[in-house]
C-alpha cells in the first residue's frame, strides 16, 4: 500500500490531542508501508512528557527545542522572537511564553517559519513523497517556500478553526463599535463605558477579551485561510468540522475529508477488576503521588488519605465512579460538571463519585474547578491533577463512565479511549462528540445531553449512578463499537486514499501551471 516517505509536522510540543494522534498514527502508517519522519516542537529535558524525543520514543523524530525561548521569556524577553522561537498558541492566556497567535506582530511571521526549514530538512523533506502537517501553523509557510512541488495534506484538529471563529467574532464586535482589532487595545476602556446596542454575549466578550492579545487577528486569520487554500487536501476530525472548513476557507467539498481519530486497542482495553485493583490505582493518583492543585498552589497541594479512598469507592468497593479527563479550558465546561454533579448527588440511591483527572498545572480559563467544588461542597469530588498518558488506561479501567461536558469540542481523543476500555460516555450533543456517541440508537454507547444544560447533565449522571446494569450495557456497546471502528490500523487505508488524492491534485496543479507557462 505504501508509496514513499511521509514527513509529518507538528508545531507544538507534546501536550494536546494532536500529539497523541501523531504518536499512534505514525507507527500504523509505517506498518502499512508508509515510513514516517516527524518534525515537532519540544520543551524540557529527556524523560519529561513535553520532551519530543521522549514522548515520541521509537519514531524518527527531529525537533525544534523551545527551552531556550522559555528561558528568554523568564528573563523578561519575548519567546516568539527568540532564535528558536516558541510556538504561538490558539489560546489566550496571561503570563505564558506561548502567547496567542493573534498577538504576534506580522513582521515575526517569516522568523517563525524560517526556524522550521532546517528541522524539516533534517526530517527528510528533500525526499518526501508527501507532507502531512498538523494544524495551520508557520510550518506550512516553510513547506510552501522550500518544497512547493511536494503534495501537502493539512490535518485540522479543530482548534485552529475555533481561533479563526474567535477572531472573526471580535472583528465584528470591534466594527460594531467603530473600531478595529488594531485600535481596540487603546479604545477598549472608553468603548466599554459608552457601549450601546450590544446583546448579552457581545457585552460579555467586550469585557472578557484581553484586546491587546488580538491586535493582529485580522492578519493571522487571513494567513491561516490562505495556508488552507494552498494545501492539496484537508483532513478534519469530524463531519461538523468538515462543514466549517468548507465554508470558512471556500474550498471545494472534494478537497476536504473527515477522518476520525483512532485508538491504540492494545493499550486501551478492558481490564479485570480484581479485588483492590482500582483502590491501588486511586491510591497512587490521590494519596501516594498527588498532583491536584488549587488557584494559589502548585501540583500536590491537593492530597487525599485512605479515608478519602473509602468515601470514593464505597464500603464494598461498589461505588460508581464518574471520570472527567482533560485540561481546564473554557469550552471543556469543568465548572459546569462540578455543579451538575453537586446537584445530581442529592438524587443518588447508590454510592457515586466524580474524579477530575487533569488540569495542566497553572492553566485554567474562567472559574477554577477546585474553587467551584469548594463553593458547592467537595463531597464526592476528587482532583488527581495532571497525569501522564501512561497512567490513563488504568485510570479509565478504574472508573465506570466518562463524562465530557465540553461544548463544541472539535474531536476529543479521550472518549474514544474510554469506549475502547468499555466505558459509556456522557457527553454534550455538540461538536465532534456527535460523531462519537450513540451513532447506532439501537445500541447506545452513552448518553447525549443538550449543551450547557446543567439539569439534563445532572439527570444523566444520576441515571449512570443509579442504574449500573444499564451503564454496563452501554459500556459493552461502546467496547464493541471501538473494536469494530476505531483501530488506527483500520483507519490507515482511508489516510492512504487522502494521500492519493493529494498527490493527484498536486500533479494536476503542476500540469496546469506548466500549460499556463507555455501559453
Amino acid at each position: 500500500m505504501g508509496q514513499g516517505r511521509i514527513v509529518m509536522g507538528l508545531l507544538f510540543y507534546p501536550r494536546g490531542g494532536s500529539a497523541y494522534v501523531v504518536r499512534y498514527l505514525s507507527p500504523a502508517l509505517a506498518r502499512a508501508g508508509w515510513p514516517v519522519s516527524l518534525a515537532a516542537g519540544s520543551l524540557g529535558r529527556a524523560g519529561e512528557e513535553t520532551h519530543t524525543p521522549t514522548f515520541f520514543d521509537g519514531l524518527d523524530v527531529h525537533s525544534l527545542d523551545f527551552t531556550g525561548a522559555v528561558r528568554a521569556f523568564e528573563a523578561g524577553g519575548d519567546a516568539i522572537a527568540a532564535p528558536q522561537p516558541m510556538q504561538p498558541s490558539y489560546e489566550d492566556r496571561a503570563g505564558v511564553p506561548d502567547v496567542l497567535l493573534a498577538s504576534v506582530p506580522p513582521e515575526l511571521a517569516e522568523h517563525l517559519s524560517a526556524a522550521w526549514e532546517p528541522v524539516l530538512r533534517a526530517a527528510g523533506a528533500e525526499h518526501a513523497e508527501i507532507f502531512h502537517l498538523h494544524h495551520l501553523t508557520p510550518q506550512l509557510d516553510a513547506v510552501h517556500q522550500c518544497w512547493p512541488h511536494v503534495p501537502l495534506v493539512v490535518h485540522l484538529h479543530g482548534t485552529e478553526l475555533k481561533l479563526i471563529e474567535a477572531i472573526e467574532e471580535r472583528v465584528a464586535l470591534a466594527s460594531a463599535l467603530g473600531e478595529t482589532l488594531a485600535t481596540m487595545p487603546e479604545a477598549a476602556a472608553t468603548v466599554i463605558k459608552n457601549a450601546r446596542g450590544l446583546d448579552a454575549a457581545q457585552v460579555d466578550m467586550l469585557h472578557a477579551t484581553r484586546w491587546a492579545s488580538w491586535r493582529h487577528g485580522e492578519y493571522w486569520a487571513a494567513k491561516l485561510k490562505h495556508q488552507a487554500m494552498l494545501s492539496d487536501h484537508l483532513i478534519t476530525v469530524s463531519p461538523q468540522n468538515r462543514d466549517v472548513a468548507i465554508s470558512m476557507f471556500g474550498v471545494e467539498p472534494d478537497h476536504v475529508t473527515a477522518l476520525p481519530n483512532g485508538v491504540d486497542l492494545e493499550r486501551f482495553r478492558p481490564r479485570p477488576r480484581t479485588p483492590g485493583a482500582r483502590r491501588a490505582t486511586f491510591r497512587r493518583a490521590l494519596v501516594e503521588d498527588p498532583q491536584g492543585w488549587t488557584e494559589s498552589g502548585g501540583p500536590g497541594t491537593l492530597a487525599y488519605t485512605e479515608a478519602d479512598l473509602d468515601r470514593l469507592l464505597g464500603v464494598d468497593d461498589d461505588a460508581t465512579v464518574l471520570l472527567f479527563v482533560g485540561r481546564f479550558l473554557g469550552f471543556k465546561r469543568v465548572p459546569a460538571l462540578v455543579r451538575a454533579f453537586a446537584h445530581a448527588r442529592r438524587q443518588f440511591t447508590r454510592p457515586g463519585a466524580l474524579v477530575i483527572w487533569g488540569g495542566h498545572p497553572g492553566e485554567w480559563e474562567g472559574e477554577h474547578p477546585v474553587a467551584v467544588a469548594e463553593e458547592v461542597g467537595a463531597d464526592g469530588i476528587y482532583f488527581t491533577g495532571w497525569r501522564g498518558h501512561e497512567d490513563l488506561p488504568s485510570g479509565l479501567a478504574a472508573c465506570d463512565a466518562l463524562v465530557v461536558p465540553s461544548v463544541e469540542d472539535p474531536y476529543p481523543q479521550v472518549p474514544l479511549e474510554a469506549m475502547a476500555v468499555g466505558l459509556p460516555v456522557v457527553a454534550c450533543a455538540s461538536g465532534g462528540l456527535l460523531s462519537m456517541v450513540n451513532l447506532d440508537l439501537a445500541r447506545p454507547t452513552g448518553w447525549l445531553v443538550p449543551p450547557d444544560d446543567l439539569d439534563a447533565l445532572a439527570e444523566a449522571l444520576t441515571t449512570v449512578v443509579n442504574n449500573p446494569v444499564e451503564t454496563r450495557e452501554r459500556g459493552a456497546h461502546a467496547l464493541a463499537h471501538a473494536r469494530a471502528e476505531l483501530s488506527w490500523d483500520g483507519l490507515v487505508p482511508r489516510f492512504a486514499a487522502v494521500y492519493a488524492q493529494a498527490i493527484e491534485h498536486r500533479r494536476r496543479r503542476g500540469a496546469n501551471q506548466a500549460e499556463r507557462a507555455d501559453s
